[in-house]
């Protein structure tokens, strides 16, 4: 009897250790940003992180700016996972230089990008198309619905950091004056929508997006390069990023920044295991890109999404965790 109570002691003992062990990481807030791919890396990392490491962790939703301001004045979220740092770089390179903020990947996804895009068959059916310049003296090919004598070229939704950048950049190329009207989308599914439609109906169309997306590929469109060299960097910086921008210049758009983005709390009171996993948590663009495709086909949210990339993607995220988190995550799927 006495070896028996002392065997129920011992693995009772044991059981505590291991949830003690998986219980240190505590209480966390990631940002669930307001487009596909930014949804789902949120919730594969609370996944992640509740599963292989014991945090307990809120999804907060999000968008760039609003959600950098946030974490810069009041450390809320915990974890920014898909930053797209250009419209905040001055202000997160102090937050990163006094500590306040920690960036843990530089490049949390592979072959990331934006810029201005067309369709395929635009530029198969008008060859001497052949930059974003050309296409600016083209209004006509691409009319507005609220003016058809002018174009349209559809921006980006209100709160997205690009809105500033392609407010100054169509201010910079004079497209006003050469025909064209700047459509403000609303939202992702409106900015998602409009290209869709015009890409279903087979009109030419021109505007913002990014890539790797499900529906860069989908729809076969094609990021047009500029025409013109990208501005120096201080001007990018000061001017085409900000909302008050006097003179912009022309410029290409700058090489993407993407970052995963945590607190100095987020280090200091969570299990350092769980925030090495961010500076390993690398997604390949063709892994991000048949997620993303499954997110469109299927109508699936960022947490269906999530579980069929771990459990379909085993090869590309179990080397960003340990063995033990690994084998507890796999667990919690079955």
């Amino acid at each position: 009897m006495n070896k028996f109570v002392k065997s129920i002691a011992v693995a009772g003992l044991a059981t505590a250790m291991s949830q003690g062990a998986i219980a240190a990481c505590g209480d966390v807030t990631i940002a669930e940003m307001n487009w596909a791919s930014a949804e789902f890396m949120a919730n594969v990392d609370k996944i992640i992180l509740e599963e292989g490491y014991g945090c307990s962790v809120e999804l907060i939703p999000g968008a760039t700016l609003t959600t950098f301001a946030s974490m810069d004045t009041k450390g809320v979220p915990d974890i920014a996972p898909e930053l797209w740092t250009q419209a905040v770089e001055v202000p997160l390179k102090a937050a990163l230089a006094a500590g306040s903020l920690h960036s843990m990947n530089p490049k949390p996804i592979m072959g990331a990008g934006e810029g201005w895009v067309v369709p395929d068959y635009t530029l198969a059916n008008n060859p001497e198309l052949k930059t974003v310049l050309d296409i600016i003296e083209r209004p006509d090919l691409f009319p507005s619905k609220e003016d058809p004598s002018k174009g349209a070229f559809v921006g980006c939704p209100a709160g997205w950091g690009c809105q500033q950048v392609n407010n100054n950049l169509f201010t910079a190329f004079d497209m006003e004056a050469k025909g064209w009207i700047l459509v403000d989308p609303g939202s992702a599914a409106g900015l998602d929508g409009a290209m869709a439609k015009a890409v279903n109906r087979g009109d030419d169309y021109f505007g913002y997006y990014w890539s790797p997306t499900a529906m860069m590929g989908k729809l076969n469109m094609t990021m047009v390069d500029f025409g013109v060299p990208f501005t120096e960097m201080e001007h990018w910086t000061n001017c085409i990023t900000q909302a008050e921008c006097a003179d912009p210049k022309q410029s290409a758009w700058s090489a993407s920044e993407i970052n995963t983005i945590v607190t100095d709390s987020f280090m200091k009171n969570n299990d350092p295991k769980a925030a090495a996993y961010f500076g390993k948590r690398v997604f390949p663009a063709t892994a991000m890109g048949a997620m993303l495709v499954y997110m469109g086909d299927n109508q699936a949210g960022g947490e269906d999404a999530a579980i069929e990339f771990l459990v379909n993607h085993e090869d590309v995220w179990t080397p960003w965790v340990g063995v033990q988190a690994a084998n507890l995550i796999k667990k919690s799927l079955n």
